[in-house]
């Protein structure tokens, strides 16, 4: 079993990162943070997406255009 101390550091996204990724306005990246549709935590004032939930988010929303 791993530790925290022993995974990979998790790379944090600002909301215009991803805005960029997904081709999105910053008001469409919010309502996905707001109906919990993509994960963040924040630090702060400042809100960050771990690189990690927005791969997961592609990934749901592909699967569901699939089906």
């Amino acid at each position: 079993m791993t530790t925290a101390s022993e995974r990979a550091p998790e790379k944090l996204l600002t909301v215009p990162q991803v805005m960029a990724r997904l081709q999105l306005g910053r008001y469409a990246v919010y309502d996905l943070l707001r109906t919990r549709q993509l994960a963040s935590i924040t630090l702060g004032r400042a809100r960050r997406i771990p690189s990690h939930s927005l791969t997961d988010f592609i990934c749901a929303r592909l699967e569901q255009e699939a089906a």
